[in-house]
């Protein structure tokens, strides 16, 4: 589909005349991570849709890559989805970002938003003050250097992504044959995947100038769920992050389960979803 002139790849499961759900991936992953979900909440009446993110190929690789970027990408879906009625969104990690910052700028065309393992963006701040966070967030920092990070992330057939995905969710085997799609994707689309990290301080004075005009207290009724293991974003960083949702807000742990929660546990957190949305 384009969107705003900019191809975006996709894909999509069940009936054409469902509700429209849009499943966004986060880093480092691809749209077909949501398989499983996708199989679920497809079965269950919906039109679901699984778009390659900006900077993941075969999607556009063109930036900007700031948060709000990605918001009015997520628009952009719901624009040519769904035109005239709201539809739903669910995300994970940058994808849980993307959906916060649409549901921002254009809450009237949002129904409900499922956000997974990255709370809101406001609470998410301590990563820069909790000393264990930041420590889980290396990564954040290092992709901020010049050239380093392609190398390392390309070196042993990209090794670190498999090293970030064990860590991440220590309890999930990874798919061989996704990660070998993991890896294709990267070697197609480096360094825009990284460069989502760069833009939050390179582009910060857009996003500030953004969030100006921004009611930043959510409206739009929210599912947060979070892996009781997940191994980037403690748990604790999502307490007290209700204070930012003006709407409904249910947030719940999923025992057993680490930052790809989505793959791990793809049956409870699509019935979890599923019920939320109807």
């Amino acid at each position: 589909m384009a969107v705003a002139g900019e191809p975006f790849s996709y894909l999509a499961a069940g009936p054409e005349e469902g509700d429209l759900v849009l499943c966004l991936h986060g880093f480092p992953d691809v749209a077909a991570t949501w398989a499983p979900v996708m199989e679920e909440l497809s079965g269950r009446g919906f039109r679901v849709v699984a778009p390659a993110m900006r900077g993941y190929a075969p999607s556009t690789l063109r930036g900007p890559f700031d948060p709000v970027r990605l918001g009015e990408d997520v628009l952009g879906f719901v624009d040519v989805l769904s035109p005239g009625r709201p539809a739903a969104v669910v995300g994970h990690d940058w994808g849980a970002v993307a959906t916060y910052v649409a549901a921002m700028l254009a809450p009237e065309r949002l129904s409900r938003i499922a956000t997974l393992a990255i709370p809101h963006p406001l609470a998410f701040r301590s990563v820069f003050t909790d000393p264990a966070q930041a420590r889980r967030s290396w990564y954040i920092g290092f992709f901020q250097l010049p050239w380093a990070p392609e190398v390392a992330l390309r070196r042993g057939d990209w090794a670190l992504v498999e090293r970030l995905w064990r860590r991440w969710s220590p309890g999930l085997e990874p798919p061989p044959t996704h990660l070998r799609e993991v890896r294709r994707c990267f070697e197609a689309s480096m360094p825009a995947p990284i460069d989502y990290y760069r833009a939050l301080l390179r582009r910060a004075p857009r996003v500030a100038a953004a969030a100006l005009r921004l009611s930043l207290r959510l409206a739009v009724p929210c599912l947060y769920l979070h892996g009781a293991d997940d191994g980037c974003v403690s748990a604790e960083v999502a307490r007290g992050h209700e204070r930012w949702f003006e709407g409904e807000l249910a947030a719940e742990l999923v025992p057993a389960a680490g930052h790809f929660l989505h793959l791990e546990r793809p049956r409870e957190v699509a019935a979890r979803i599923a019920e939320w949305l109807a």
